[in-house]
């Protein structure tokens, strides 16, 4: 089983965002039962919320389901997944802070899997959460096909 965790500040908007969409790429694919998704923010500053109304709205729109739970993400969690992906440069060095620069092996910004790495445009402050969709979902999609094409036997299992 491949543990991948998303993270972004306050796991209201992009993290939790990235952790439906790529639960749903994974149901389309009939590989749910091969992968543990979570998401975490970096600060507790929203912990217990629920996903931003926007957030859910424009999830909604493109036929995404769940809900989500704001967490703060801790040191245990990152040893504990395969993969840490952050939304942007600030959530990167936030984790490197958590984890005394360790672990650097699985950590990477989302979109660093794309043909065009960049940073997950941030709806809280520019209200696009379209242009945050659109980016979160190229970063799963390239990170599925990362994995897919390079991990594949992960754990002793063909995925």
């Amino acid at each position: 089983m491949v543990s991948v965790a998303f993270v972004c500040l306050g796991n209201i908007c992009r993290s939790p965002m990235a952790e439906l969409i790529f639960k749903n790429l994974l149901d389309e694919r009939g590989l749910s039962s091969d992968f543990r998704v979570s998401s975490f923010g970096t600060s507790d500053c929203e912990e217990g919320s629920a996903i931003y109304p926007q957030a859910k709205k424009t999830l909604v729109m493109h036929g995404i389901p769940g809900s989500h739970t704001a967490r703060q993400i801790s040191l245990a969690d990152v040893k504990n997944s395969d993969y840490i992906l952050v939304m942007d440069s600030g959530n990167l060095m936030d984790i490197l802070r958590l984890t005394g620069g360790k672990y650097g092996e699985k950590i990477f910004k989302l979109c660093s899997f794309t043909a065009s790495p960049r940073d997950v445009a941030d709806p809280w402050y520019t209200r696009d959460f379209e242009r945050a969709y659109e980016d979160i979902l190229d970063g799963c999609k390239s990170f599925l096909g990362y994995v897919l094409n390079n991990k594949s036997s992960l754990y002793g299992k063909k995925i």
